[in-house]
């Protein structure tokens, strides 16, 4: 009972710096003090930066000390839903439970929420005026159509959309948004240990269609994978063993062909991108597969082929040499 009566003493006390200013068009911070000499300085300096931050007041440029005018119509602007959200919001407390995505979570499962509702679980809690399914909701607005996108969203972008996106929850939602793409990724090799055997350029780029799809349109750095396959061509696993520029000087045979020997492969199938979309060879990407196709025939290994997967399509290492 005790968090009603909070907000009413709250409520209270910005209704009275309101009110003072309210009677002025153009004050400075001195003058509102002033007239509210009951209420704490600094008191009256925060409500006064939350109504400029809100846009409903505005410095005075060239003032001897800090002062601001309201920026709109007194007449436009009410004051006492200015008051309701900042003291009271949208808060999840006062959401029936069964409405609450915590509890229709563990009533329903996550996959009955809504994306809104998930991000709210995320982000945990709002700020003043903004409850976290009311930042749930404004991010996944703003990715409705593009929500693969969210996982390359920096944190001053995702604060941008709501306020309530602060260093923790922006943590707590790329943490999620990781976490899910890694079980997925787990998931799509589990599957195609069984269903993917790689005999022909074909099945390889089928192959990586489905498994890089991440890689090929997010990848922001060069990795390279090994693929490992067993005496059926079946894939075993899949290892990334480099991230950055793929160069023969730092791509060594030992870091490609451990996973291989470790999963007792029968061969194996290089896979790296490229960022800039293009997958066209480079020279280093020439280089760096001989060197490998050299060290795979000394270990008895075939290295069946070297794809580069990237926005723009794929291409074979094998048949681009044999193109030449």
């Amino acid at each position: 009972m005790a968090a009603p009566t909070s907000d009413v003493a709250r409520y209270q006390r910005y209704q009275q710096v309101l009110e003072a200013l309210l009677r002025e068009r153009e004050f400075s911070l001195s003058e509102i003090r002033e007239a509210c000499a009951a209420e704490r300085p600094a008191f009256v300096t925060r409500v006064v930066r939350q109504l400029h931050q809100d846009g409903y007041l505005e410095p005075v440029n060239g003032a001897a000390s800090a002062a601001y005018r309201w920026c709109r119509e007194r007449d436009d602007f009410s004051g006492s839903h200015w008051l309701d959200t900042k003291i009271y919001g949208v808060r999840l407390s006062r959401t029936p439970v069964t409405e609450r995505p915590r509890e229709r979570l563990l009533a329903h499962g996550p996959a009955a929420l809504r994306t809104a509702e998930l991000l709210a679980i995320l982000v945990r809690s709002g700020r003043p005026g903004e409850s976290a399914l009311q930042a749930g909701e404004k991010i996944a607005n703003r990715y409705a159509d593009s929500l693969e996108k969210l996982s390359a969203a920096g944190r001053g972008e995702l604060g941008a959309v709501s306020a309530a996106v602060q260093t923790t929850a922006y943590c707590q939602i790329m943490a999620g948004v990781e976490l899910g793409r890694r079980v997925a990724e787990a998931a799509t090799e589990a599957r195609e240990r069984i269903t993917h055997r790689l005999r022909s350029t074909e099945q390889a780029f089928a192959f990586c269609a489905d498994h890089f799809d991440r890689l090929r349109d997010d990848g922001r750095q060069e990795e390279l994978h090994v693929v490992t396959l067993n005496t059926q061509y079946e894939v075993i696993s899949v290892h990334r063993v480099t991230v950055g520029l793929l160069d023969a000087s730092v791509v060594h045979p030992r870091e490609v062909f451990r996973p291989a020997l470790q999963d007792a492969a029968k061969a194996i199938l290089l896979v790296h991108n490229h960022p800039s979309g293009d997958p066209t060879p480079s020279r280093k990407d020439v280089e760096v597969t001989e060197r490998l196709e050299e060290a795979a025939r000394t270990l008895s290994i075939p290295l069946l082929d070297h794809i580069i997967v990237a926005r723009d399509g794929m291409t074979s290492l094998r048949e681009f040499q044999q193109g030449e």
